[in-house]
């Protein structure tokens, strides 16, 4: 879990250091108008923009039941985040799976991408596909869901 905040943390980090040195040079505005780009991509980058992650085994059965896709993912991927953004709201209606929370996820993606972690890996009807086009994974959604 940690692991899935260095990224972020780094970069609030960097524009606390580089505000600070803008305040201490006395410009507080122009501090403020520089941290906020780097608060920004910290949040980006962090696992708050993702709907809630459930384990691999979860996401597989909620899977069954209701036909959705999983979605394999990591925090700090430009990937992942690209299709979460370009889901928009009907990112809620996958199953997301963290792979640095979950060690049977990133099994599930070791095995289907020849032993690599290659997020995202959306796994529709039991059949993964790495990194498809979010209009792609929109459509694997149906209309009812």
């Amino acid at each position: 879990m940690m692991r899935a905040w260095i990224l972020p943390v780094l970069v609030v980090f960097c524009g606390s250091v580089v505000g600070m040195g803008l305040i201490l040079q006395g410009s507080p505005g122009t501090a403020v108008a520089l941290l906020l780009p780097f608060l920004m991509i910290a949040g980006v980058n962090s696992s708050l923009i993702f709907p809630r992650s459930v384990g691999a085994q979860e996401a597989q059965r909620r899977s069954a039941v209701d036909g959705r896709p999983v979605v394999f993912w990591r925090p700090g991927c430009p990937y992942c985040i690209r299709l979460r953004i370009r889901l928009g709201l009907r990112a809620g209606q996958l199953h997301w799976v963290d792979i640095w929370r979950d060690p049977a996820g990133a099994a599930v993606v070791r095995e289907a991408n020849d032993g690599n972690e290659t997020v995202p890996t959306v796994v529709v009807a039991g059949r993964p596909h790495t990194n498809p086009a979010p209009e792609w994974v929109r459509e694997q959604l149906s209309p009812s869901a």
